[in-house]
């Protein structure tokens, strides 16, 4: 038995001596293999070593030789053009440095920091007039499961049948009948109103001389507006729905009216208000319509609150006109002096208005079932009048009206949808604008009162504004009487200027940027 460990103690010693690699003597530990790929490199970093040159001189060179040493001393240029070159640099080196400069001379041809200059947003414009309010986020419940509750399915919908218009807002009260004082909002309680500003109100107002002029010259007159941010206001805080200017010849003075029933006047360039805007509340609903009077000058503005107001300066309070149990849309006046108004209330009735007296109205017409979206009076003979009826324009005799079942003497026909504005041109009142939803603007021919008006023109126009803007309404241009303008939803937004000639079996239209106050409540091109 010890003579077999022995031997086996033997073979396992043999064992690990072949498995053992020799040793150095002079070297503790085991000599390290040195692999092929290392032994490689160093070889390739001893050939890279430059010899050192050796300056010859030969006496003569024939052309093969002179013409190599050009190439390679241009070679040489090329090289030591290139981004990062340095001596002793390998071919792989130089390869990569050409790639470089390559991909650099390609970039250069796209025009790269012009396009990103391009392409950065701009600044946005500081903001004039009215400043925003910080409306805090509501915060909503947290929503439960009505199953972990133990509730049953909640089946029970109210729909609310009635006009986005004609809603009442749910915590704005009325205003009180009678007479409201004319009481700044945006200015301090004891600051009296400028007196430039009431100077400005009293001016004789502008005879504007309507007629017909050369259209080439009417395009290039217009061409020549321009506006920058500085015509650029906040003059009201919510979405615009009526606005006029101011008649007078001096100076630019226009109010605007919102949907929450607020009335902003703006003078461009004045010292006082926020950037010259002074903010009023005359009404808690919507302000539909406004127009300014003759001298003495006022602001008559109706509301779908059912109140009629004059703004005057010199007594410093908005007068009530007229109050109905019903929405007020539109209205015009029916004298020259602006003493007497016709308006037409959102259930259908017409009332007559004289100011002078005390009476609440001198007469009431019942003309439909149906809102009346506008009512216009002629020009010329202004005991004509035309009533746009939901898809219905009819002109009637104000001197042959009754309480109720009255009939048109003129009918203006061929509207699909509900009709937004109808209006008689300023000067003659031989022609109706209608506006439709139909998306069709058209132009009736109203020389002849009685019977059925023959459409003249009908223009293609897109009025679906959606439920956030502002209808659209073609008015006529009282300075010239054979062209309209009407809003666009186009973008940029815009107001188009469309001719109308007779001679011309097509329109011609005629596209120009002008100050409006769009639906967004800002000035737009």
């Amino acid at each position: 038995m010890d003579e077999n460990k022995i031997d086996l103690s033997l073979k396992t010693m043999q064992l690990l001596q072949e498995r053992t690699p020799p040793q150095d003597p002079g070297m503790d530990g085991p000599v390290r293999r040195t692999s092929r790929r290392i032994r490689e490199k160093q070889n390739q970093e001893k050939n890279q070593i430059l010899s050192p040159k050796c300056l010859t001189f030969t006496s003569e060179k024939n052309d093969s030789e002179e013409e190599e040493d050009i190439e390679e001393a241009e070679v040489k240029d090329d090289k030591e053009s290139l981004p990062g070159y340095r001596e002793g640099l390998s071919e792989y080196e130089l390869e990569r440095l050409e790639n470089i400069r390559q991909n650099q001379a390609f970039l250069n041809t796209l025009n790269l920091p012009q396009i990103s200059e391009a392409l950065r947003p701009k600044p946005k414009p500081t903001q004039k007039g009215l400043k925003r309010e910080k409306t805090e986020s509501e915060m909503l419940p947290v929503r439960k499961s009505l199953r972990l509750q133990n509730k049953g399915p909640q089946t029970t919908l109210t729909l609310d049948t009635t006009s986005y218009a004609a809603r009442e807002p749910e915590d704005k009260p009325k205003k009180a009948p009678g007479p409201i004082p004319l009481d700044p909002i945006n200015l301090d309680e004891h600051v009296r109103l400028p007196e430039d500003l009431v100077q400005l109100w009293n001016e004789v107002p502008l005879k504007q001389e309507a007629g017909t002029s050369d259209l080439i010259l009417y395009q290039q007159m217009l061409q020549k507006l321009s506006i920058n941010d500085s015509c650029v206001v906040k003059v009201v805080k919510d979405r615009i729905c009526s606005a006029a200017f101011h008649p007078t010849s001096s100076n630019l003075l226009m109010a605007a009216g919102d949907k929450s029933g607020h009335l902003g006047l703006w003078k461009p360039d004045a010292s006082w208000g926020d950037d010259g805007v002074i903010y009023f509340e005359p009404h808690s609903r919507a302000i539909t319509s406004m127009a300014f009077s003759s001298h003495p000058c006022n602001l008559i503005t109706v509301s779908y609150d059912g109140s009629a107001r004059s703004m005057d300066l010199e007594k410093a309070v908005f007068d009530e006109v007229y109050r109905s149990s019903s929405g007020l849309k539109s209205f015009d006046f029916l004298s020259a002096d602006c003493s007497s108004l016709l308006l037409g209330e959102w259930n259908g009735d017409v009332a007559v208005v004289d100011r002078r007296t005390e009476k609440i109205y001198e007469s009431l017409y019942t003309m439909a079932a149906n809102p009346l979206r506008c009512v216009h009076v002629h020009p010329v003979q202004q005991h004509y009048f035309v009533v746009a009826e939901s898809r219905f324009v009819n002109i009637y005799d104000l001197r042959h009206l009754k309480r109720r079942n009255n009939l048109a003497v003129g009918e203006l026909n061929g509207h699909s949808r509900s009709v937004s504005s109808a209006f008689f041109s300023p000067l003659t009142g031989n022609r109706v604008l209608t506006t439709c939803m139909d998306n069709t603007i058209r132009v009736f021919d109203t020389s002849l009162m009685e019977g059925r008006s023959p459409v003249l023109k009908s223009i293609t126009h897109n009025m679906q504004t959606g439920r956030w803007l502002s209808k659209l309404s073609a008015v006529w241009d009282p300075k010239q009487q054979d062209c309209f303008v009407i809003g666009s939803v186009d973008r940029p937004r815009r107001i188009q200027i469309m001719p109308f000639d007779d001679t011309v079996t097509g329109p011609r239209l005629c596209f120009y940027n002008m100050l409006i106050l769009n639906s967004l409540n800002k000035p737009s091109l």
